[in-house]
């Protein structure tokens, strides 16, 4: 079975989606471009004004991709000025860039390394691989427990159940992309237990509420 298209990256620029997906071309990454609208959480965290383009490539691309994105980068950090807002990072704060390089462009990552080196702090390949192993560990455990949201799912389900349909489905579905293209679930165990439940929960209360509404219909015609 051919692995699916996952997001990379996403922007909110198309031409920054179009530059990265054509430095993945140039290395035969296979990837696909695609406008998202808004997303949607338990939080109901909906923005239909904004746009957002996804740079989606197979996962077991991913480790080529972040190879071959900081490789070509390392040719442009050159040509940069020193205006650039990197410049102005403390010691602590480019190593942020480092630990945390999901967060950054792989341009900011590769300058953050050369400003480090010009400052006398060498970060070696062997640390970097630790220190990218240590972030995906901490990026693959669950988020805490959302007991306020399953409390409001639980509600919405009795009330009348399509929104619990959508947190409930969220809740014990939702998984994320670590920077190494694994997928994992967002929640942890017993909050997608939960999820399941307020999702079946709903969708038994949106039936019966469907059937109560119809019922008169079919008793006014006998």
């Amino acid at each position: 079975m051919e692995s699916e298209l996952i997001t990379y990256q996403k922007f909110s620029d198309i031409a920054l989606a179009n530059a990265m997906a054509e430095q993945l071309d140039n290395h035969h990454i296979e990837y696909l471009i695609s406008e998202e609208s808004f997303n949607f959480d338990p939080a109901f965290r909906m923005n239909n004004a904004l746009k957002e383009y996804a740079v989606k490539i197979k996962s077991t691309d991913f480790k080529k991709a972040n190879k071959v994105l900081k490789d070509d980068e390392s040719t442009n950090v050159a040509e940069i000025g020193a205006d650039y807002y990197l410049y102005a990072f403390t010691n602590d704060e480019l190593k942020e860039v480092i630990t945390k390089a999901d967060e950054w462009s792989a341009f900011d990552n590769v300058l953050a390394l050369k400003l480090l080196a010009e400052r006398g702090i060498s970060i070696s390949d062997k640390e970097i691989a630790e220190i990218n192993k240590k972030r995906i560990e901490e990026l693959r455990a669950p988020e805490s427990p959302q007991t306020f949201y399953i409390v409001i799912g639980y509600l919405a389900a009795l009330l009348g159940g399509i929104i619990g349909m959508f947190i409930g489905w969220h809740l014990s579905t939702y998984k994320k992309t670590l920077p190494d293209g694994e997928r994992v679930y967002d929640y942890t165990k017993n909050d997608r237990m939960h999820g399941k439940i307020i999702f079946y929960l709903s969708v038994i209360v949106f039936i019966i509420a469907v059937f109560y509404k119809i019922a008169p219909v079919f008793e006014s015609n006998y």
